[in-house]
């Protein structure tokens, strides 16, 4: 298990000399500034790797209404969920009310000094405050302002709220999932959400790019969870407006696609085998000491397996089931077959290949212990990101740090901030 040091990971206040480094110092974003408004998955995700990669991401949650993450997650460590410190470590984090007079006077003084300002409010919320991005690039012309909602911000149901259940089943994600006639499943996680994070990443860095090396200004990264999902769709657009094809759920495999199922061993676990490619099958049915199979006209290529797949895949299953799994993805192994069991949390604690590339990291933290966290990806190799430190547990932590170290309040302009309700 990978180990991060007390000193990429401090607690307490973090930067506290000036407010105005990065967690880590290094890293390919070291330098740039990001404030995080909104709450929860979206927008808070692609914060964590902006963070994760060397930039300083300050996060601002309204005084009466922190994160609601702060509470998310199953697990919890003196009261605390661990969820929190996994989606907020190496921010810092103030407090700032955007609906007081001071507060909007703040917010706009840390608009100028910022790169990016990323939210996932419902549309118009900013408008409504007097924040539009108009107004916030006549303070800064080249602020990247990243904003993630659940329809976009335009169209006739961007008021609509969205979350990312209701994003899968409008992008087409939900649809394509599960058995045929069957309640379309979701997946355990808040997918939608996390899609549209990685495009929000994605558009800032790119927006960053035009902007630094190419001489652009700043502009709004417009990202919807549902065009995040339904992006995923791979050839059902062209597909169905030339054909009419209408793709539906097809199970654990997919149609027309053989050999590329999940088998079940003799001692009752599933595993993936994926040997749908020509040359792929001839090594697998080597591994069945059935090689026979490959010059078959029914099995002989890709074409030919999608029509007889049941059977094929029927040959496969009591095939697996000789096996107890670890023989049977050793046999796989042997002869170069694409598999895995399907691994529980419990199975990926105990995965060699993913300890050993970094993906369980252990982080100190000064109240909570040490904490094991998910690596970071992707892994450069000539600017790594790093775990600055856990998320900060108490709302405002950085307070002084940010509003004292880089926008030069003295300590009684905080107090006074503070007393009014602004921070």
């Amino acid at each position: 298990m990978v180990k991060v040091s007390e000193t990429a990971t401090r607690g307490g206040e973090p930067g506290a000399a000036s407010g105005t480094e990065s967690p880590h110092g290094v890293g390919p974003l070291a330098g740039v500034r990001v404030l995080e408004l909104g709450s929860l998955i979206a927008g808070p995700f692609a914060g964590r790797q902006l963070a994760d990669f060397g930039a300083e991401v300050i996060k601002i949650e309204a005084p009466s209404r922190p994160d609601p993450m702060r509470e998310w997650g199953r697990a919890r460590v003196q009261g605390h969920t661990l969820w929190w410190s996994v989606q907020s470590r190496g921010k810092k984090c103030v407090t700032l009310d955007l609906k007081s007079p001071r507060g909007r006077e703040l917010f706009l003084e840390l608009c100028q000094e910022a790169d990016v300002l990323l939210e996932n409010f419902r549309p118009g919320t900013l408008e409504n405050l007097g924040l539009a991005p108009e107004e916030l690039w006549q303070v800064n012309p080249g602020l990247i302002i990243a904003r993630v909602s659940g329809y976009g911000q335009t169209g006739p149901d961007a008021q609509k709220p969205g979350y990312a259940s209701v994003a899968e089943a409008r992008g087409g994600l939900r649809y394509l999932n599960g058995y045929p006639d069957q309640a379309p499943p979701r997946t355990g996680i808040s997918l939608g959400d996390s899609l549209a994070s990685l495009y929000a990443l994605q558009g800032i860095l790119l927006a960053l790019y035009w902007r630094d090396a190419r001489g652009g200004t700043g502009q709004v990264v417009d990202v919807s969870l549902v065009e995040a999902c339904f992006s995923l769709l791979e050839s059902a657009v062209p597909d169905f407006a030339a054909e009419k094809v209408v793709p539906g759920p097809s199970g654990s495999g997919l149609k027309g696609i053989a050999p590329s199922n999940i088998f079940r061993s003799g001692d009752g676990k599933w595993v993936v085998i994926a040997a749908n490619q020509d040359s792929v099958f001839v090594r697998l049915a080597a591994a069945m000491g059935r090689s026979e199979l490959a010059s078959d006209p029914r099995y002989s290529n890709h074409a030919s397996r999608g029509v007889h797949q049941e059977e094929l895949e029927s040959l496969i299953a009591e095939w697996a089931a000789g096996y107890g799994h670890d023989e049977l993805t050793a046999v796989l192994d042997r002869h170069a077959v694409p598999n895995s069991p399907v691994s529980s949390i419990e199975d990926i604690f105990a995965d060699p290949q993913l300890r050993a590339r970094g993906m369980l990291v252990e982080v100190p933290d000064e109240e909570l212990g040490v904490l094991v966290q998910p690596g970071i990806v992707p892994r450069l190799t000539r600017s790594a990101g790093e775990i600055g430190w856990s998320g900060p547990l108490t709302p405002g932590s950085h307070n002084r740090a940010i509003y004292e170290g880089l926008l030069g309040l003295s300590e009684d302009e905080l107090q006074a901030a503070k007393d009014e309700g602004a921070i």
